[in-house]
């Protein structure tokens, strides 16, 4: 067997356009704010369904939001190490910092004493980053929860919460809760989709995008 057995495209970039024109004449957008189609599409890519785009909510000017935010050199908080080594650094338009708390080396302690998960416990040293921020929720709807607690008793603002946690237990409450409080614009998708692929291909859309971004 060799190279020629196989009847595939190659090319990256021929890949790519094919890919994303396939999406664009699959995917029914006219539901989604204009300054989130790229989002929408990158949700679609991940997934590999455009019925996703039926569960996409968003603030109005989220995407604006997060742009502005990135632009500015804003950190992204991450709640997985999956999710943070999904962010293409290399499209981040000012060099900003990807910041996961979960391997710390307090986070475990911490979450046996307050007998919550290590997600939700890594939420707690994410205070002196908020403001302004970024934030990826792709894996714990923990997380999430803990989150939008912070943001009720005072925590800092971040500019964007990308809350797209996955799974049967929790993930479509704690998103039916950031849509509820909506503390700051948000991107989600209702129900248990989600996932730490999902959320890295939402920062990667706002950053590829962003003002000033060369890579897009």
């Amino acid at each position: 067997m060799n190279n020629s057995d196989f009847d595939y495209l190659r090319d990256p970039d021929a890949i790519y356009a094919a890919s994303f024109a396939a999406i664009e004449g699959a995917a029914d957008l006219s539901a989604v704010a204009a300054d989130l189609h790229d989002v929408a599409l990158r949700l679609v890519h991940a997934v590999g369904d455009p019925g996703v785009i039926d569960e996409f909510i968003a603030t109005d000017m989220a995407g604006e939001a997060g742009r502005a935010a990135l632009r500015a050199g804003a950190p992204v908080l991450t709640d997985s190490r999956m999710l943070a080594d999904g962010v293409i650094r290399s499209a981040l338009p000012a060099q900003n910092r990807v910041i996961c708390t979960l391997g710390l080396g307090s986070v475990a302690g911490n979450a046996k004493r307050a007998g919550t998960t290590r997600s939700a416990a890594a939420v707690e040293l994410w205070a002196p980053f908020l403001e302004g921020a970024v934030v990826a929720i792709g894996n714990a709807p923990t997380a999430l929860f803990r989150l939008l607690e912070g943001l009720a008793a005072g925590w800092p603002r971040p500019a964007l919460i990308i809350g797209l946690p996955v799974g049967y237990i929790g993930a479509a409450e704690s998103k039916d809760a950031l849509i509820a409080a909506a503390p700051t614009p948000f991107i989600t998708l209702r129900g248990q989709r989600g996932g730490s692929p999902l959320a890295a291909a939402a920062v990667n859309a706002l950053a590829r995008s962003a003002p000033g971004n060369t890579t897009a």
